[in-house]
């Protein structure tokens, strides 16, 4: 949409990584798993600045799709990313202890919330299908993000297991 808020778009696009051609789900999921794997590394207490950016993105997000939507936009419009900015987010924010083992918890966030939003079982495929405006855009990636969390974890257990045995 040509006149929108070039802000909210740059929000909504997931800093315009939605932008870029192929797969743009998985590239917002990525710049914001890059974002949080700083947030990590650099500050000393992740889990606050983390689940703070999980409540503005799912917030500004609901608000945000519902008003793209409403000045005819495209409902789930490929380009807006700031749901899975919201759902890998939170993959990552279930995790305890984010300081040991950083990359490899969110490699297995990033994986785990993926496969859950792109494959959508369950309620996660309803909920896309069936809820209109900002809660159908936000609400498949947040649970996607709570199972994916789960998923990830049990993962980075079975990678725990392994590198004990061998």
């Amino acid at each position: 949409m040509e006149n929108y808020n070039k802000f909210n778009w740059f929000l909504l696009t997931g800093f315009f990584s939605g932008l870029l051609p192929k797969a743009p789900g998985t590239w917002g999921s990525v710049v914001a798993s890059i974002i949080a794997y700083l947030i990590i590394v650099f500050l000393p207490n992740p889990h606050m600045t983390i689940w703070l950016l999980i409540v503005f993105f799912s917030v500004v997000g609901f608000k945000l799709v519902d008003d793209y939507e409403k000045k005819g936009g495209i409902h789930d419009d490929k380009r807006i990313v700031i749901d899975e900015f919201a759902g890998v987010l939170i993959s990552i924010g279930l995790f305890g202890d984010l300081k040991h083992d950083t990359l490899i918890k969110v490699f297995f966030a990033i994986l785990a919330f993926r496969i859950l939003d792109i494959w959508k079982p369950s309620i996660i495929g309803k909920i896309d299908k069936k809820a209109p405006g900002g809660l159908g855009v936000m609400g498949d990636d947040i649970l996607a993000g709570i199972f994916g969390g789960i998923l990830a974890g049990l993962m980075y257990m079975g990678y725990l297991k392994l590198i004990n045995y061998l």
